[in-house]
């Protein structure tokens, strides 16, 4: 078939990769978002798709929105037979669904129809799931809402960070819509109803939801750490300044003897309570400065007896 390829940040490249590789599909040209200010010289950078779509000699298009006269006029000049879909971060209207034959298909991080939404992965492990996985579908105008083709699984593993769990599901996603492809083009798959149970949704996790609430479970303040990491970063407040919790916490389960976010210093190790078990921290990053290990950390603060996170 000939595809478009509509993506925008790291994780959608290994799909990008997967079909360039495939000798039954030609991607004809790659829609992604446009360049976007980013380091400390607020510079205008394209996006890793654009990026990698250019090394590779493929038309780039970044339509400000895909609802844009001059980007519809343009998407039905290529003809492309699906436009494969991965993290875009634009909702896709009417007007461009309906120029390829196939439709636009999505590769979603997650077993729909759980976690529907912009953070899938995310809210998986701070929900404390064992299994998720990625799906992939096609795109109507609900919120991910469309028939599926087909679904990979993924185990969680108890020190998964959303980071490390979304660059597994990256490749064996790129498989999953790959295969898909393959199936679209020769008239093998055709896509099934999401069942009405079992829907969640998968919001945007902010800032402020990545606070992290010391009267909290340890259990529930590890899974946040752990699933707020790499972004938007797991957070609290020490002598009145931010502290990001940028690497995952060790349960101790030994008996408590520290009140919620009170600290206490070992020679190597630094130990917070919570509102169950003790937690060690692990990689901390103070204000405006760079993730150093907790004990360092605790070092260079002088922590007195008593001091507490998060007041």
């Amino acid at each position: 078939m000939r595809l478009v390829f509509a993506g925008t940040p790291e994780v959608a490249v290994p799909a990008l990769d997967a079909l360039l590789a495939s000798d039954r599909h030609e991607v004809v040209a790659v829609v992604t978002r446009p360049d976007a200010p980013s380091g400390r010289g607020r510079k205008l950078v394209a996006s890793p798709v654009a990026q990698r779509a250019e090394q590779a000699g493929i038309e780039v298009l970044k339509p400000a929105r895909p609802s844009e006269p001059e980007f519809l006029a343009r998407l039905a000049e290529l003809a492309p037979d699906c436009c494969p879909v991965v993290a875009y971060g634009a909702l896709i209207r009417p007007g461009a669904l309906e120029i390829p034959a196939h439709g636009w298909v999505n590769l979603h991080f997650s077993l729909l129809p759980a976690w529907r939404g912009a953070a899938p992965v995310q809210h998986a492990v701070l929900a404390g799931d064992e299994v998720t996985g990625a799906s992939t579908f096609l795109i109507e105008q609900g919120l991910d809402s469309g028939p599926v083709f087909g679904v990979v699984t993924e185990e969680i593993r108890p020190s998964d960070t959303s980071g490390e769990l979304l660059t597994r599901l990256s490749h064996s996603g790129a498989r999953l819509l790959v295969a898909t492809m393959d199936g679209l083009a020769d008239g093998s798959l055709h896509g099934v109803p999401q069942p009405v149970e079992g829907v969640t949704l998968a919001p945007k996790i902010n800032v402020e939801d990545a606070r992290i609430e010391w009267t909290h479970p340890a259990l529930r303040v590890d899974r946040l750490v752990r699933g707020c990491a790499p972004a938007p970063g797991a957070w609290t407040t020490f002598r009145g300044e931010r502290l990001k919790l940028s690497g995952p916490v060790r349960l101790l389960t030994d008996a408590a003897e520290l009140a919620p976010g009170e600290l206490a210093v070992g020679k190597n190790s630094v130990r917070a309570g919570t509102g169950s078990h003790e937690i060690e921290l692990g990689e901390v990053q103070p204000q405006g400065k760079k993730p150093m290990r907790a004990a360092d950390w605790a070092r260079g603060v002088r922590i007195e007896s008593g001091e507490r996170l998060g007041l």
